[in-house]
């Protein structure tokens, strides 16, 4: 089970952020580590903030680039850690 509920890592381009995960989880009496990614666009509602998973047209690019960083990301921290 997972010490802490702490994200690994976050990246963001304007209002979108991806933010990668390590989880555990018990597979044939053995602990097995993956990553998994949420995502979400901050916007402002008057004075409020907010957030949301849809996304405009122009959003659409940097939602790609902090998707892609998480991916990356993950990659990496798996190549390292065999």
């Amino acid at each position: 089970m997972a010490e802490s509920n702490k994200p690994e890592t976050k990246f963001r381009a304007g209002g979108c952020t991806a933010t990668v995960w390590k989880n555990t989880k018990e597979v044939k009496g053995r602990d097995v580590e993956f990553y998994s990614v949420t995502f979400e666009r901050s916007y402002k509602d008057g004075e409020e903030w907010k957030t949301t998973n849809s996304l405009g047209q122009n959003d659409i690019p940097k939602a790609c680039v902090v998707l892609n960083k998480a991916f990356e990301y993950i990659v990496l921290k798996q190549t390292g850690d065999e």
